[in-house]
């Protein structure tokens, strides 16, 4: 049936309990013949019709450019989805992605993250007076200033913004600024302690 392939594309997205899954290639690939074979099928009778003048090769030709408007909206949408997912990664994750989830973006969208990282950087450094605000930073309201946290990996040194050095070592538990280690509990460095 015209359409199947395009709205399966959607459903396994929308069904994906990861972050973004992997690109379908093969699916893209499947709509986008099944788009090229309707569009020559309606080519073909359109020119049969102009010639004929046969009225009743008209349903099928406005049915078929339904079915063909329908893969083209299917596909912007399934687009579109992983364009939003890919924005979100860059507010979570900030301007790294992840080894994994790289791992399932093609590179047209490996070179979207990278310009829209781009682009946020610049305006987060053209507000504030000249110094920049990082909007990254705080993505809900903070309850408090500092926060308990503990270290999931061996990172090493990490300098505090009044010259502090800590010494970040798995399972060593810090009560640090919320403000200043926030990014590294996004990159799953640190864990909250609740």
């Amino acid at each position: 049936m015209f359409g199947d392939k395009a709205f399966d594309l959607l459903k396994d997205l929308k069904r994906s309990a990861q972050t973004i899954p992997a690109f379908d290639d093969d699916g893209v690939r499947q709509v986008l013949e099944e788009i090229k074979a309707i569009f020559e099928e309606n080519v073909a009778q359109a020119s049969s019709y102009n010639s004929s003048g046969d009225r009743s090769l008209w349903p099928l030709l406005n049915y078929r450019h339904a079915a063909l408007q329908r893969n083209k909206r299917c596909l912007l949408a399934y687009l579109y989805e992983r364009m939003q997912r890919i924005k979100a990664l860059r507010w979570e994750f900030g301007p790294i992605i992840p080894g994994d989830i790289k791992q399932a973006l093609c590179e047209p969208e490996v070179q979207f993250f990278n310009n829209y990282s781009k682009s946020l950087a610049a305006y987060m450094r053209s507000v504030g007076d000249g110094q920049g605000i990082d909007l990254t930073g705080n993505l809900r309201p903070p309850k408090s200033l500092y926060i308990e946290v503990r270290c999931v990996e061996d990172y090493g040194k990490f300098e505090l913004d009044d010259g502090e050095v800590v010494h970040l070592k798995k399972n060593s538990q810090h009560y640090l600024p919320r403000a200043q280690v926030e990014t590294l509990v996004r990159q799953g460095i640190l864990q909250h302690i609740a």
